[in-house]
């Protein structure tokens, strides 16, 4: 059985899809590149597909990350280009390596999150900024399927910053104040998710966008203690394999053929 890590995104209007719709797309996908699945066994098998840490609905992503088993094996870039071309525009499957390391789910510790919010002047975003990484606790509510809880957010957080809109992945509207935050968030439990760092920011410096803020996840995997920095969690796989590494921007292939949504 030969097993294939994948990196997807969720870009434009697909960063609404709920993960359940993702899943019923990406099964669609499978069989119309007619991928050699393994199955589950059972009554109702199902094709042998894991996920991990998947973006809340509404957020953009450039670092998504599933694995598939096969019965048969297949070159994972020949398997990345027709997955792609069978996803709508929007999702695309931009990296496949083969698994050739154990512990993957152990690798997605971190995330770095980008934060656009339009409307909000640098300056104040970035006194709100101080205000959250200066205090030692911040706690915020969050209704939960078992009701409103309570947690702190900020020892989750490794890094909150306010940088230069020029160069944001969020695309939107320049002819207003904007503000950039970029945000390392550990992957905890209770998870803390960039919503409720905008909760502490209300909280501790009574910033409120105006409008509902663009996120998207530039990045997840294991978090470096040393260098502070969020690694690849592909790479070893990359590196076991001898294979080179990928496009540092994270560019997907060329999207003329891809599926209509």
């Amino acid at each position: 059985m030969q097993r294939i890590r994948l990196r997807y995104t969720k870009r434009g209007r697909l960063r609404f899809t709920s993960h359940r719709d993702f899943q019923r797309a990406f099964e669609r996908a499978l069989r119309r590149a007619e991928v050699p699945m393994a199955y589950s066994a059972g009554f109702t098998p199902h094709p042998k597909v894991s996920y991990a840490n998947a973006a809340p609905t509404g957020t953009g992503s450039e670092a998504e990350y599933l694995e598939i088993a096969l019965t048969a094996p297949r070159d994972p870039e020949r398997l990345r280009v027709q997955l792609d071309e069978s996803l709508p525009t929007g999702l695309d499957v931009v990296e496949a390596v083969e698994a050739r390391t154990p512990g993957f789910a152990d690798r997605l510790t971190a995330s770095v999150w980008e934060l656009r919010l339009d409307g909000v002047d640098p300056a104040e975003a970035a006194r709100a900024v101080a205000a959250f990484n200066g205090a030692e606790t911040v706690e915020v509510q969050r209704l939960t399927k078992n009701g409103m809880r309570t947690f702190d957010a900020r020892s989750a957080v490794v890094k909150l910053e306010s940088v230069p809109a020029q160069g944001s992945a969020a695309d939107g509207p320049t002819d207003r104040p904007c503000a950039i935050l970029r945000l390392v968030v550990r992957h905890v439990t209770p998870a803390v998710r960039p919503d409720d760092v905008l909760s502490g920011l209300r909280a501790v410096a009574d910033l409120a966008p105006p409008v509902p803020a663009a996120v998207t996840r530039l990045a997840q995997g294991l978090f470096d203690e040393e260098t502070g920095t969020v690694t690849d969690p592909l790479a070893p796989d990359r590196e076991a394999g001898g294979a080179a590494p990928a496009d540092a921007t994270g560019a997907a292939a060329p999207a003329a053929a891809k599926a209509q949504v």
